[in-house]
């Protein structure tokens, strides 16, 4: 009896904490000792097991996404989010616990940026404590996300390090139809505000002389878009609410009864038929895509950039955001640089690639910076606005441009790579390059592009522009009095300033000529005395 043992096998080995090559579906070597001998019992014990033995690591995200029916970037209640879905992707994945399930507090997570409602990002970071075993986590994740949020990788990093708060810079790129450009390409005749239904603003807005269509929003504030069944693209509304502004715009309005429709361009991309007829467009606008001579040359670059250099350096852009007032220090941002030298062709529409990289940027600044140049571009807009805009005592209406152009390229970690680069990998896009490039012409320039088709976001935005809209752009001339006598006090304050150290220095200098003479007076005295007593 001492003799006897269980039959000779090896001893169970303990199950690797990351595998590539043992599937999920795999009987694991401690079941195949167990005491029910039926092997269809087997498979069903396996998926029951907890995974207790995996550990939490502090990892950052490389994610992008479309920010198209998104209510940004940010979890708030009752909105749809980036974060929000992935957050559920997250725990679905196996990478966050049932009870830290919708707390994102407990596992320490953080945002390199905040992207606004339709804003999107091509390479955004996030960082958290996540069961990131075992191997496949990201192929986990991205099945539990739309197909326009797409996780790139991830990166192992220190307990201590926030996605937010260690970003040293942030760089967005607005793509701007050249048209916008253009100051005689849809140029505004006159915005009527009106009250339909549900309480909705739309404007009226008499496109030079192509098509009708309206304009939701209210102009001169943020707009508040409405549904394609909604926007029909006629112009209703009585002839004496609609004053011309142009007169050459006036033998192109082809008049039927009471209302004024226009005739509708016939674009291939757009495969709209209106040759010799007058017709309705469908849905919210198509974008206005005829061929004229103007283009994006070395002229209309260099003073596009040079515009766009005022921005660059320590600002107060208070009046570049909301519920931000000129006292707040968080008004107060960096430009590092802000230009627009190349141009890209999407769907037979030119766009103008304006790059701004900044320490960090407040809500709706970038499109309101944007916003504002194009405004001096069309001469809407004085660029001396530019200056008074960024003045603490002066609060100023800027434009803000449409949402669908603007996305995030890149977050940059330099000061944490080059102080970790021994010991942990670098967060940066370099081993997603292609992938992040193939993402966003499939899903970021693809959205931009179509939606310009479709809607004519830029489009209807230009008829805006004008200083009956926004008639701030009249604050200098309306201003420039009292502008110029505060201008013109501080310059005589800052002259009898300078009169009075001139005259300081001279009484100074007059007082020590006037020693040095008694000096010599008295020296003169002396020498004849000495001279005498001498003899």
């Amino acid at each position: 009896m001492a003799m006897a043992s269980p039959p000779s096998s090896p001893p169970l080995a303990k199950k690797p904490k990351m595998s590539t090559t043992t599937s999920d579906t795999e009987p694991e070597p401690e079941n195949e000792t167990e005491s029910n001998p039926d092997p269809s019992a087997i498979p069903s014990a396996v998926p029951a097991e907890p995974r207790r033995r995996y550990k939490r690591r502090k990892v950052a995200i490389l994610l992008g996404y479309c920010g198209h029916g998104y209510q940004g970037m940010q979890k708030n209640p009752g909105a749809k989010s980036i974060e929000g879905d992935l957050e559920e992707a997250l725990f679905y994945a196996g990478g966050v616990p049932e009870a830290d399930r919708g707390a994102p507090r407990r596992f320490d997570w953080a945002r390199a940026a905040r992207t606004d409602k339709g804003v999107s990002a091509a390479a955004q970071v996030v960082s958290g404590r996540f069961y990131v075993d075992p191997p496949g986590f990201v192929d986990r994740l991205n099945e539990q996300l739309p197909d326009q949020i797409h996780i790139y990788g991830y990166k192992r990093v220190t307990n201590a390090f926030n996605a937010k708060k260690f970003c040293d810079k942030r760089r967005y790129i607005y793509l701007l139809p050249v048209f916008a450009l253009d100051p005689t390409v849809h140029p505004d005749r006159e915005a009527v505000a009106a009250s339909i239904g549900s309480g909705n603003e739309l404007a009226k807005c008499v496109e030079c002389s192509e098509r009708g269509r309206k304009v939701p929003g209210l102009m001169g504030q943020d707009p508040v878009r409405m549904n394609g069944d909604e926007a029909l693209a006629q112009c209703e509304g009585n002839a004496s609410h609609l004053k011309s502004m142009n007169s050459d715009l006036n033998h192109q309005v082809v008049k039927q009864g009471d209302n004024e429709e226009f005739k509708s361009v016939n674009d291939d991309a757009l495969k709209v038929e209106a040759e010799g007829s007058t017709e309705k467009v469908e849905g919210a606008a198509a974008v206005n895509t005829k061929k004229n001579e103007f283009c994006y040359g070395d002229a209309e670059k260099q003073r596009f950039n040079k515009i766009l250099k005022n921005y660059e350096g320590t600002h107060n852009f208070h009046n570049f955001t909301t519920r931000t007032k000129a006292e707040d220090p968080s008004a107060k941002r960096y430009i590092i640089s802000f230009n627009a030298d190349s141009v890209v062709s999407l769907e037979g529409i030119d766009f103008v690639k304006c790059e701004v990289v900044g320490q960090s940027f407040m809500l709706h600044q970038i499109r309101k910076m944007i916003g504002l140049v194009v405004a001096i571009m069309r001469n809407c807009a004085p660029e001396s606005l530019m200056e008074v805009a960024f003045r603490k005592d002066v609060n100023i209406n800027v434009p803000t441009a449409p949402e669908v152009g603007l996305f995030l390229d890149e977050c940059f970690f330099s000061s944490y790579n080059k102080k970790w680069n021994s010991s942990h990998e670098e967060v940066s896009m370099k081993d997603y390059e292609k992938e992040a490039e193939e993402f966003k012409l499939k899903f970021i320039y693809s959205h931009i592009a179509s939606m310009e088709h479709k809607e004519g976001a830029v489009a209807l935005w230009l008829h805006s522009l004008n200083r009956r809209n926004y008639p701030d752009f009249n604050f200098l001339e309306t201003n420039g009095k009292s502008v110029g006598e505060k201008e013109t006090k501080q310059e005589s304050l800052g002259n009898e300033e300078l009169k009075e150290e001139n005259l300081g220095q001279k009484e100074s200098e007059k007082l020590n000529l006037d020693k040095e003479e008694i000096k010599e007076e008295k020296l003169g005295e002396e020498v004849p005395k000495e001279v005498n007593s001498g003899q």
